[in-house]
């Protein structure tokens, strides 16, 4: 008799029937991210998952809680013979992009549609699992529906979770159970990552049990570092099924010699008073037509480039020249409501390409995008992977990239840069550490929501990584300040924050301080934003950086969502 081994069970046995029934109707089998991501998690680890974009990393961490929310028991009727209300949300999914926010809520539409259709073959129940986003866009009357009707999976941002920890919406987050974490490696080395950190202990302090931390990535290392800045004081599994991905890079020089772009080129520029001016001498005549002819010869293209009047200008001349709208702009000053119209087109076939900046960067599933390009180099190795891995957005497809330099030393960096990108060569993560400005915002938000001690206030924030090293002196240092305890009579203006009641070691808020908190979220950007509005009271447009607006004067024309304003 020959015995041989028994395989080893598939990852999709620890789904229940409906969930493997949709999936192996949907893919042909589970990527390596998924096997490796579902060991960890469905065994009830904290999990780091570093896969390739297009690995299905973020449905190897949604399946896993939709399934467990598909098999709970139904909840009981009411007096009316309807299903009672959930008490509050099960899954927190936070995304560092608002778009990136609707686009996962989008694509969870499926697997939701497949786990219903998969129950309703076998007879079963069918789940009844509910999805809503609150971001820095959401309205304030569905703002008010979440709060009073939580949804099993809540999609929001870091300043979003943080704004609902602050006030009475904190009471649905009490009933989370996983937490999702997505493009960590974008958080982990910024305050606004620092901020994050407090903002999940904050949460683990309301949650009525720890929740499971996912984090998910395609471009971190260290992965101990990130792992670390994830669980903050827990230990965390590294699920790496970060295997490289496939390039087809080139970096394309418009013209003969960079050093002498050529004595009939056009450079576009701005004077003082913000009038678009024209000089002579530069590499943008030659590199219009050559980006016109990619778009033409591909299906779907994304066109990066590093800043937001860049995108609508390029988008624009590239339009002109073409005499058809082959482009459109898309970054972060664009409204809500036209940058889903601008995706929507692209997913459809109907826009053959984008202009964008980061906006575009992070796991959006554009679907079929055939070739990224990016005007200029993209500054890091990590941004480089992660701009050009928006083409070939699925399992085992090439990533195209063409990089365009636009002057004589952008040459030489995006060389090492293509390089850098081709052999994995990543940044190293620097996690902040001690960032006391974002402490101080921080402590006056946790004792806006309620009273706490100092020690109990030491022991949240210490089990952050980022504050891991905080010592008693330097956080009595902020608590002072934040109480009133000024240097010099030079600061006497200013008002406390806190109310630190020394005989008991209790801190509370003053009356102002939620209302500071909240109006404060977030850590301080790298530049300001103004909202554009049409006219008087009239609907929202988008936004301006400070430059722009601070360049401008009445009466000037300025392009926003290509569409010409005045």
């Amino acid at each position: 008799m020959v015995v041989t081994a028994a395989a080893p069970p598939s990852a999709l046995e620890r789904f229940s029937p409906a969930a493997r029934s949709w999936f192996r109707d949907s893919f042909a089998a589970p990527t390596a991210a998924q096997e490796l991501g579902w060991d960890a998690i469905a065994a009830g680890e904290h999990t780091l998952l570093l896969a390739p974009t297009g690995s299905g990393k973020t449905l190897a961490a949604f399946l896993w809680c939709l399934d467990r929310l598909a098999t709970r028991p139904p909840l009981p009727l009411d007096a009316k013979g309807r299903p009672a209300k959930r008490a509050g949300v099960s899954v927190l999914y936070v995304s560092p992009l608002k778009a990136l926010s609707y686009d996962v809520e989008r694509n969870l539409r499926a697997p939701l549609a497949g786990l219903r259709i998969a129950a309703a073959r076998a007879g079963l129940e069918l789940p009844n699992i509910t999805v809503a986003t609150r971001t820095g866009d959401t309205p304030p009357k569905e703002r008010e529906d979440i709060r009073r009707n939580p949804p099993d999976v809540l999609i929001t941002t870091p300043e979003s979770l943080y704004l609902m920890l602050t006030s009475r919406s904190r009471s649905v987050l009490a009933t989370v159970e996983t937490v999702i974490v997505d493009e960590v490696h974008t958080m982990a080395g910024t305050k606004r990552g620092a901020h994050l950190s407090l903002s999940l202990e904050r949460l683990e302090r309301v949650a009525a049990r720890p929740p499971q931390r996912i984090g998910l990535s395609a471009t971190q290392r260290p992965l101990e570092e990130v792992a670390r800045y994830l669980g903050g004081d827990r230990p965390v599994r590294i699920a790496d099924a970060g295997a490289t991905k496939e390039l087809d890079l080139r970096v394309i020089v418009p013209i003969e010699d960079m050093s002498r772009p050529g004595e009939s080129g056009i450079v576009h520029g701005a004077t003082p008073d913000g009038r678009e001016i024209e000089a002579r001498s530069s590499v943008w005549p030659a590199i219009y037509p050559e980006l016109l002819k990619l778009v033409r010869s591909h299906r779907s293209t994304l066109i990066f480039v590093n800043n937001r009047r860049l995108a609508e200008r390029l988008a624009a001349r590239i339009n002109d020249l073409a005499g058809e709208e082959l482009l459109r702009a898309h970054h972060g000053s664009v409204a809500r409501e036209q940058r889903t119209e601008i995706e929507e087109r692209l997913k459809a076939g109907m826009l053959p390409g984008l202009v964008c900046t980061s906006s575009m960067e992070l796991g959006i599933d554009m679907g079929a995008v055939d070739l990224v390009v990016q005007v200029e180099s993209p500054k890091s190795v990590a941004r480089g992977l992660q701009r050009v891995g928006r083409a070939g957005h699925q399992v085992g497809a090439p990533s195209i990239g063409r990089i365009f330099p636009k002057f004589r030393g952008d040459l030489l960096e995006c060389a090492v840069v293509t390089e850098r990108m081709h052999k994995g060569l990543i940044e190293k993560t620097d996690v902040p550490k001690n960032p006391l400005d974002v402490l101080a915002q921080q402590i006056v938000a946790i004792c806006a929501a309620d009273d706490i001690t100092v020690d109990e206030l030491e022991q949240l924030a210490r089990r952050s990584y980022n504050f891991a090293s905080l010592s008693r002196e330097v956080l009595e240092s902020v608590l002072g300040m934040l109480a009133g305890q000024y240097p010099s009579d030079e600061f006497a203006d200013l008002r406390p924050r806190l109310l630190w009641d020394r005989d008991t070691n209790v801190l509370s808020s003053r009356r102002d301080a939620r209302t500071i908190a909240i109006v404060n979220a977030g850590t301080i950007p790298d530049r300001g934003l103004y909202g554009v509005f049409l006219g008087q009271g009239g609907p929202r447009v988008g936004e301006l950086d400070e430059e722009m607006v601070y360049e401008s004067r009445p009466g000037e024309t300025f392009l926003l969502g290509a569409t010409t304003w005045r």
